[in-house]
């Protein structure tokens, strides 16, 4: 399986921390205050809001906190923060490519942070450019197998838009373009089907194999000290590591 989503998924399944999921929300909020200040506050005319919203939605942040973020972003509540979006370019052990989304209020405390985990595990940057030409931006939908029929959700879900689905262990994964993925999300959710995940990812169009066991364990261990910091929005990488060996690390982590 190749990516951080995979991960984070069998990590989340294993029951996130509440310091952790409030971390979760703290990076959503930012993505909505900083959606809203771009397209305005309703969601029905903000594509970018609502996938935000669907997103804070898959991990469970209460609806209060995303409202509290919106009305920050209007300008109403607290003063205003001004946030800077940057992307930082790497690479890691088996020359497998990192990009790293951040979304700060600081630049060069998000930077100092990036560049020291990445030098501390032996990672290094890359020219901006060199590692996500290599990524497509895609929508990426995950239903547990046992939260919905096969066939109802295939033809829900191409019916609004989607373009393929496939099974990934346990869960069904929906892959879309961009533009109607908050549309087969709310397609999915009409049809009474449960989401275990979602979001608008960078997927990688080719993959580099991890099999060694000690380097795939310090490959995840980078993505997650560097998903851990405040400033980061997302991190994405073109490794393939069998599930077999991803859930032998994970029962490792309980």
């Amino acid at each position: 399986m190749s990516g951080h989503n995979k991960w984070s998924s069998i990590k989340h399944k294993k029951g996130a921390a509440d310091a952790k999921r409030g971390k979760i929300f703290s990076k959503i909020s930012r993505e909505i205050i900083v959606a809203v200040i771009a397209g305005g506050s309703d969601p029905d005319a903000n594509p970018m809001l609502r996938t935000i919203i669907q997103k804070g939605r898959a991990a469970n942040m209460p609806m209060d906190n995303i409202k509290r973020a919106i009305k920050k972003g209007s300008g109403e509540g607290s003063d205003a923060v001004q946030y800077h979006e940057l992307v930082y370019e790497g690479y890691a052990a088996d020359g497998v490519g990192l990009i790293v989304e951040v979304l700060t209020d600081n630049q060069n405390r998000a930077s100092a942070e990036i560049k020291h985990r990445l030098t501390h595990s032996g990672a290094s940057l890359a020219q901006q450019g060199s590692v996500s030409r290599n990524f497509t931006r895609r929508g990426e939908i995950y239903v547990d197998v046992d939260k919905a029929d096969e066939e109802q959700l295939m033809e829900v879900a191409l019916e609004a838009g989607a373009e393929d689905m496939t099974m990934e262990g346990d869960a069904y994964r929906i892959v879309t373009d961009p533009s109607p993925f908050v549309d087969i999300v709310e397609a999915i959710e009409k049809a009474g089907i449960e989401i275990s995940d979602s979001g608008v990812n960078l997927v990688p169009d080719l993959t580099v194999p991890v099999t060694d066991k000690s380097t795939a364990i310090k490959l995840l261990k980078l993505i997650d000290a560097i998903d851990d910091l405040e400033d980061v929005k997302n991190v994405y990488a073109n490794y393939e590591i069998t599930d077999a060996l991803m859930e032998e690390i994970a029962s490792q982590e309980e």
